[in-house]
């Protein structure tokens, strides 16, 4: 038979207009949205903030590691050994390891008569895969009178921080570029003497580096010994602020560059919040559909005769269970709807009001937040159909 208009018998349905578990289930249903898409938009905005933290090359992150110097190890040789570089080398969580090998020998550094300047100075020389600024041409062969630098910016800024109190000139990059630095280097089996040019300047590291070939043919030649373990390494990883790689460090007592990480530890506890958040909004919305459940149940169970009576005369169970399902589809996307909209606000609020309008982050929802208010829509929609057609074929 054709079925009628589905107004004609929805007075035959006892829906109970003002239960309260219906309202109950809305408004958790509600609240448990808001705290799923909060968190989950909160987890995304965290990790583009630490993204942030440090200096990144191809994608990855390089820190500086040392061992932690305590009063009981004072006397005992902190340098890196083989074996330490290989155990940082097997964890999954680093994907390379270079020491930072330094001189043995004395090195005493001038200016010339440009810049009356002379100091002792320490050399260091690591893998060129780990320095961010690597200008062509940055090796030295035995021979070569020049002998090229990677200097360090912070070092650049301290020494134009303290030269006027020296009556010495400020310097620019440029212009420091441009000074060839003495070299005298002097060990137990000699001296030589070298004229150095810096090159580049590196915001990574905080050292003089020279090329290794240099400074493992002047260790040989001039002290007699070849490059000692290194007392700092540098470490490559995809994530600085991993906590896997935050926990490894902190059980082995080594020291890290805190900046680096600066959000690392405030990670680990913004994550475990927002996940527990997320968990509690999970939990809320089954419950809420739990509770729907429940007057549903009681909804077909008060017109139980009524629905019986229209089966009888024809009406058709899967016609009937869509049209009853139909009735709370509006008032489910009205709920996550609402939900959608408190977040983006808070969002907008978050980044313009608390964050200052961080260019890293931004005013509106993630792609992926909006995906999931769909899903949610969507799952909802389908639980409550297949519900009230259980319902309805368990009474046919």
């Amino acid at each position: 038979m054709k079925q009628p208009a589905f107004h004609i018998i929805k007075p035959l349905l006892l829906t109970g207009e003002w239960s309260s578990s219906r309202w109950f289930s809305y408004i958790g249903l509600g609240i448990g949205v808001l705290l799923l898409l909060l968190s989950l938009q909160l987890f995304i905005d965290i990790q583009a903030l630490v993204k942030q933290t440090s200096i990144r090359k191809n994608g990855f992150d390089y820190i500086s590691v040392t061992k932690q110097i305590t009063n009981d190890n004072m006397g005992l040789d902190n340098r890196f050994s083989p074996t330490d570089l290989d155990i940082l080398r097997q964890q999954p969580f680093i994907q390379g390891v270079a020491p930072l090998i330094s001189n043995r020998f004395e090195v005493v550094a001038t200016a010339g008569d440009q810049i009356p300047f002379a100091s002792d100075i320490f050399l260091e020389a690591l893998e060129t895969d780990f320095i961010d600024t690597v200008p062509p041409g940055f090796d030295w062969k035995p021979g070569q009178p020049i002998v090229p630098l990677i200097f360090s910016s912070d070092f650049l800024e301290m020494y134009n921080v303290f030269a006027p109190s020296y009556g010495l000139p400020h310097l620019s990059m440029e212009t420091a570029s441009n000074v060839i630095i003495g070299l005298r280097c002097e060990g137990q089996k000699g001296e030589q003497v070298y004229r150095g040019q810096i090159v580049a300047f590196s915001d990574r590291i905080n050292s003089l580096l020279v090329p290794k070939s240099f400074l493992d043919w002047a260790n040989i030649e001039l002290e007699g010994l070849p490059s000692a373990n290194a007392s700092r390494v540098y470490i490559k990883t995809k994530d600085a602020n991993s906590a896997d790689l935050l926990n490894f460090l902190a059980r082995k007592n080594y020291r890290i560059n805190k900046e680096k990480t600066a959000f690392g530890r405030s990670k680990q506890i913004l994550q475990g919040v927002i996940a527990g958040l997320g968990v509690f909004g999970v939990l809320v919305v089954g419950l809420a559909l739990l509770l729907f459940s429940f007057y549903l149940q009681l909804m077909v169970a008060r017109s139980r005769d009524n629905l019986q009576l229209l089966l009888t005369i024809g009406y058709r169970p899967d016609w009937l269970s869509r049209q009853v399902a139909r009735r709370f589809i509006p008032v489910y996307f009205l709920v996550i709807g609402v939900a959608m909209a408190l977040t983006q606000l808070l969002q907008y609020l978050f980044h313009q009001v608390i964050m200052f309008n961080r260019p890293e982050l931004s005013s509106w929802l993630h792609p992926s937040v909006w995906a999931t208010a769909v899903l949610l829509a969507g799952l909802s929609v389908m639980t409550n159909w297949r519900m009230v057609k259980k319902l309805l074929y368990g009474i046919a």
